[in-house]
């Protein structure tokens, strides 16, 4: 019998309110009816309709109200095969579905005074091949020379391009960024020193940058 006071049940209590918080807030935190009509089409979202643009807009809700990590997802680029048929008449539309609602998002978080304090990345884990892969209906392959990020708010200057590749896309040619080199940078920008995170085990030593990386000064305000 667990006694008075005892620190497993009252952690298991603050669990079960906390899940209690989260399931009686979610249905208003996901009611876009609220929202303006103004903000609605800034992103382009429909209240009661599943999208892209209405997660970015929920995304905003979530930080106004404390959140402190989003995670969005877009899939549908992931063409290695078909890529003509499959985007045929599509890619307009489908950068738009990314494009639109991620401008607003950050306009809509400097208007409302968080973008300051809210590091906005967009990204992936690897790029796409120039070329065709070899198929019957080609598409392309995974990419691991080179791939696109940008950055916004949260101590980032903005305006600047960082890197340059060949004629083909196919590789760096100027200022190359490593992946450990963005860790390191969120790291920093979150007030922590990467280096300072080394540990050793079984004779290696270990860091979330991978005992590699640095900070991105020029891409700092």
């Amino acid at each position: 019998m667990a006694e008075v006071g005892d620190p497993e049940i009252s952690t298991r209590i603050a669990s079960y309110e906390l899940a209690h918080r989260m399931q009686t807030s979610g249905p208003e935190l996901m009611d876009l009816s609220s929202e303006s009509q103004s903000t609605l089409d800034l992103y382009g979202a429909v209240p009661g309709e599943s999208s892209f643009a209405g997660n970015c807009l929920v995304a905003r809700r979530l930080l106004e109200r404390g959140t402190r990590f989003v995670q969005l997802y877009h899939t549908g680029w992931d063409h290695h095969g078909n890529r003509v048929n499959n985007l045929a008449g599509k890619l307009d539309e489908v950068s738009e579905a990314v494009d639109r609602p991620c401008a607003a998002l950050v306009k809509d978080l400097k208007q409302r005074g968080l973008l300051d304090d809210t590091l906005v990345i967009w990204g992936g884990e690897f790029g796409r091949t120039p070329m065709g892969e070899i198929q019957e209906l080609p598409g392309r392959n995974h990419h691991v020379e080179n791939f696109p990020m940008w950055f916004a708010g949260g101590g980032i200057r903005p305006g600047q391009t960082i890197g340059e590749v060949d004629e083909l896309g196919f590789f760096i040619t100027r200022d190359p960024v490593d992946v450990h080199d963005v860790q390191a940078t969120i790291l920093h920008l979150l007030g922590l020193d990467h280096t300072r995170l080394t540990f050793r085990h079984q004779g290696r030593d270990y860091r979330l940058t991978d005992v590699g990386g640095r900070v991105i000064d020029r891409l700092l305000a």
